[in-house]
């Protein structure tokens, strides 16, 4: 069995996955701002949930940086250079492998797809944004630490990072309202205007096969997705193709079939 984690800027999920890649057992709780509380809370769920499992390997996403299986970097959750996997490693008694959670969702959203494109951009939009570049069906390594949702983007006059107006957080913040509340086509017009200008930089940047669109707020794709490529095809450059826009095929749940993949792969 593999015992995946997703971690959260506001919760955080477990889930075991057997040799077939079918999930069970899942189990969440609210994220702790304290990387020690954080461990010990973790440590507490898989022992009560998980007993006396024998874990092949276990893996870790983060909303952040990672190098050499640790977290540099992790603004939404306040941490830098924590290093989970040693302390974790002795109540699984298995290896553990930390990965950015965008890469690892942009991992099974990309290998969901019919054919595996060059290149993929999986982009979740949720308390912040994050991204990952897939090529040919794997985490890029040169590319692994890269922080879409923190370019830096002129809005309304200031200059400021994409995730700062576009994101899920964001959206509260500006409509007083989380996604799920919002249905009125003006406001979701909006939203979509904010997503796109950051794809405005990224596209002609990477040149993507395919966008992937993910987290909270890419559950309510359909809210504004149409007007979103509209505003892509109007103001991209005529010869960057506009790439394929698709939601993810598990919004929520991606990070968790990402970690499965990433653990098949790493004990293959």
């Amino acid at each position: 069995m593999l015992l995946t984690v997703d971690t959260g800027g506001t919760k955080t999920l477990l889930a075991g996955f057997d040799r077939d890649g079918k999930p069970s057992d899942e189990y969440r709780f609210e994220t702790p701002k304290d990387p020690d509380e954080y461990i010990s809370t973790l440590s507490s769920a898989i022992q009560t949930h998980f007993p006396s499992r024998g874990f092949d390997g276990m893996v870790i996403a983060l909303p952040g940086m990672i190098r050499d299986n640790i977290a540099v970097w992790c603004d939404n959750l306040g941490w830098s250079n924590v290093d989970i996997a040693t302390f974790i490693k002795p109540v699984v008694s298995c290896p553990v492998w930390i990965e950015n959670d965008a890469n690892l969702a942009g991992l099974a959203e990309t290998r969901s797809l019919s054919h595996i494109p060059p290149l993929s951009l999986y982009v979740t939009v949720s308390t912040g944004i994050g991204t990952g570049v897939i090529t040919n069906g794997q985490i890029d390594p040169e590319l692994s630490m890269s922080e879409g949702g923190r370019i830096m983007l002129e809005y309304k006059g200031h200059l400021q990072e994409w995730e700062e107006f576009a994101s899920g957080r964001s959206i509260v913040k500006t409509y007083g309202k989380f996604a799920r509340d919002i249905h009125d086509k003006k406001t979701w017009n909006e939203i979509a205007d904010k997503i796109s200008r950051g794809f405005l930089t990224l596209i002609p940047t990477l040149q993507p096969t395919v966008i992937i669109i993910g987290g909270s707020v890419g559950t309510y794709f359909d809210q504004y997705a149409p007007r979103l490529k509209e505003l892509l095809k109007l103001h991209l450059p005529s010869h960057v193709k506009v790439p394929e826009i698709r939601q993810a095929a598990h919004p929520e749940e991606a990070v968790l079939y990402g970690c499965y993949y990433y653990g098949k792969d790493q004990l293959a």
